[in-house]
């Protein structure tokens, strides 16, 4: 498979295209750290909306880290309550996990207050998206602060992805669903890491801009 594209702007630059008719709507944009950063800020200076990052973790369970049983961000939480885990456990782990989240977003936006997206058009978007699971977990925690929609616009999808998304959100906007998808990297020629000093830097420009 060929590299789709030469980085992240020229990634956003085409993507932002397909949604220049949310230009004269109630949106706000939510970017996925690290990767739709940059994604994120060209679709805030196109449709000149305002951008925040969206940031969310799982919880794993306790004896198998990778196996997530919930998830946090800075307000909401979402546990399967299928899952026999000790709430006690769960009550630490949502307690560490915000701890770090807070520090994150102060890291990144400093003292400013995170969005209110009730009743807004929420475009979330990411560098691409692989598996599905950190854009759905995200995705159902904006769910639970009501917005009007959610979009997700990402530059690249895998096929799989896309069945478990579909009916979670209002509306996909991609470039591409390539097969035999590997990983996001393999579809740009620079993927290097977005690193604290640029999230920073894009996030400041944009404060500026507002």
């Amino acid at each position: 498979m060929e590299t789709l594209f030469k980085n992240r702007n020229e990634a956003a630059f085409q993507l932002a295209s397909l949604l220049i008719e949310y230009r004269n709507k109630n949106v706000h944009i939510l970017a996925i750290p690290r990767g739709g950063i940059p994604i994120g800020n060209i679709f805030s200076k196109k449709l000149d909306k305002p951008m925040d990052i969206a940031l969310s973790k799982k919880i794993g369970h306790p004896f198998q880290k990778e196996f997530a049983i919930g998830a946090v961000n800075l307000n909401e939480v979402i546990i399967d309550t299928s899952i026999d885990v000790p709430m006690e456990y769960i009550e630490m782990e949502i307690e560490r996990i915000r701890k770090e989240l807070k520090e994150t977003y102060k890291l990144f936006r400093g003292n400013a207050e995170p969005f209110e997206i009730k009743d807004k058009i929420i475009i979330v978007t990411d560098d691409g998206v692989a598996t599905g699971k950190t854009m759905l977990s995200t995705v159902r925690m904006i769910q639970k602060q009501e917005p009007a929609e959610i979009i997700v616009a990402v530059p690249v999808i895998a096929p799989s992805a896309v069945e478990i998304l579909n009916d979670e959100i209002d509306k996909l906007v991609t470039l591409a669903k390539p097969p035999n998808f590997r990983g996001v990297g393999q579809f740009y020629e620079d993927f290097s890491q977005v690193s604290d000093e640029e999230i920073i830097m894009l996030l400041k420009q944009l404060q500026n801009n507002i």
